[in-house]
């Protein structure tokens, strides 16, 4: 196998429940914030994950770096199983999968410099010590289009846009092979999306990274992503090539979000038809049987209240899990 093609993470029916008691004496419930989810991603590729918020996107790229543990499933990071693996067995891996978090200023220390921020997951594996340490700091600030004269400044000096290179620069810092961006651009202003999205984009190209890109934004994740999959209260409803996926979109779920795009062509918009979900979302503390997108789907057959529908290979590389196909 080539190394363009080879897998680099491959998930398989991953679950994270959590706890939900009300009272002492009450049932014993779980929120099922991801639930049964399988997925795979080759070196070199993005996967882009979407969906409204609450769907169960940031608690899987949570539970894929161990931050959260997975109830059941299992998580294979360049052909290893680690979902079992404890905290001190994780230090060598954690190396190699590293995180950019949606809020740039809440991820950084606000009493660290720039340089002790980006520094500490250096010291932590022991990679660079002395005036070594401070050039490979220097680089990452110059790599993110920050000065390296930035080095001694505080988090809060610094607009949302270079915080948010702030914490891209710590994640490059121990050479990562695969970095989960959670949302890394939503707290940026729109003209600083571009930016940092180009720079991910180079970063990636130049260094040969792998991202899990997680997003609600479908047109920023059809930009950056080789492939996208979508999720909807804790489950994974289509994925499928990128274009595929935009341009021909298979589940209803799917095409609302698609339709709920801004699109810069009057032509365009004119005849596009915005399709508004209704009808309530189910509770993931207790979800009811069968199709659990049933309640806002216009579609809906009376096989969707009784049968849980499975992700299906629709055409090549296209999987959707709905009774329509």
């Amino acid at each position: 196998m080539s190394e363009k093609n080879e897998v680099i993470l491959e998930v398989k029916n991953l679950c994270k429940y959590f706890p939900a008691n009300k009272g002492v004496f009450s049932k014993k419930s779980f929120v099922k914030a991801v639930d049964n989810v399988s997925f795979t991603i080759k070196k070199g590729e993005t996967l882009g994950l979407v969906g409204e918020s609450g769907c169960g996107k940031t608690t899987t790229g949570r539970t894929i770096l161990k931050l959260y543990n997975p109830t059941s499933g299992e998580i294979i990071f360049n052909g290893e199983n680690i979902e079992n693996k404890k905290d001190n067995e994780m230090l060598p891996l954690r190396r190699k999968m590293q995180m950019i978090f949606q809020d740039p200023y809440a991820s950084l220390n606000p009493r660290m410099t720039v340089g002790d921020i980006i520094g500490e997951a250096i010291d932590i594996h022991g990679l660079y010590k002395g005036k070594e340490r401070e050039e490979r700091i220097r680089y990452l600030l110059d790599k993110v289009g920050l000065n390296g004269s930035h080095i001694n400044r505080y988090a809060h000096e610094f607009s949302g846009g270079q915080r948010q290179r702030i914490g891209i620069a710590r994640a490059l810092a121990v050479e990562p092979e695969l970095i989960v961006c959670d949302e890394p651009i939503s707290a940026l202003d729109v003209s600083i999306q571009a930016q940092v999205i180009n720079m991910l984009e180079e970063l990636q190209e130049e260094l040969g990274l792998t991202y899990l890109f997680i997003a609600h934004d479908l047109s920023m994740v059809k930009h950056i992503s080789t492939h996208i999959g979508v999720m909807y209260l804790g489950q994974m409803v289509e994925k499928g090539l990128s274009d595929n996926v935009y341009l021909k979109p298979k589940h209803p779920y799917t095409k609302a979000l698609l339709s709920a795009v801004p699109v810069p062509d009057p032509n365009y918009s004119k005849n596009n038809i915005r399709i508004v979900l209704e009808g309530d979302i189910p509770s993931p503390i207790d979800p009811p049987p069968g199709c659990r997108f049933k309640s806002r789907c216009k579609e809906a057959k009376e096989i969707c209240a009784c049968e849980t529908p499975t992700l299906k290979e629709v055409e090549k590389g296209h999987f959707v899990a709905c009774h329509l196909y």
